[in-house]
């Protein structure tokens, strides 16, 4: 009774149904789980599927429309917005096609003003990504020839070898990071 009466005072609060709240609740677990896997497929193979991003804009579009049909225009008009943006950077090979992809299908579950922290906490992690990988790029040099046994170890051997190779960033860790972010920390900064 406690639990749902914090979440009607929430849902007053805010201006949302306690059935909203909790689906909201929901939402944002299966999303961070989604965001999770896109982030580790991206440095297993620097590909996101298709599938994560569907499953995510189908779960931000019904979470909007709780919130009603204005909810889900405003969101989905960001996220049109946010999309030519991204294919703009993304024709001149800044972001990766599935990165696209991903922050768009994110964005239509967002609120407008979730949609710009999302951007700046993914751009903040992006360039925090982008410095591990610098100070690693000068790490490779030392390391060449030690083998590693564990899951890490490999994963980090062949961060390594794309590193020393000029390969891309796994941006999908930056996107996931500012979902994160995002999500789990509603209404900050």
């Amino acid at each position: 009774m406690g639990a749902s009466l914090s979440i009607r005072s929430l849902g007053r609060q805010y201006g949302h149904s306690a059935k909203g709240l909790a689906l909201a609740g929901e939402y944002s677990l299966a999303i961070l789980v989604l965001l999770m896997l896109a982030a580790w497929r991206d440095i297993a193979t620097r590909t996101i599927p298709d599938a994560i991003s569907f499953m995510i804009v189908v779960g931000g579009t019904l979470t909007r429309i709780i919130n009603g049909p204005s909810a889900l225009a405003l969101s989905a008009g960001t996220a049109l917005a946010l999309f030519v943006v991204l294919l703009l950077a993304h024709a001149r090979g800044y972001i990766g096609g599935g990165d696209v992809k991903i922050m768009t299908a994110l964005a239509v579950g967002l609120s407008p003003v979730d949609s710009y922290r999302f951007v700046v906490a993914t751009a903040v992690a992006g360039g925090l990504l982008a410095v591990v990988y610098i100070v690693l790029s000068h790490k490779t040099r030392n390391m060449r020839g030690t083998k590693r046994t564990s899951l890490l170890g490999r994963i980090a051997e062949v961060e390594f070898w794309r590193i020393r190779r000029h390969g891309p960033l796994p941006y999908g860790v930056a996107i996931a990071a500012g979902g994160a972010f995002v999500l789990l920390h509603p209404g900050s900064f």
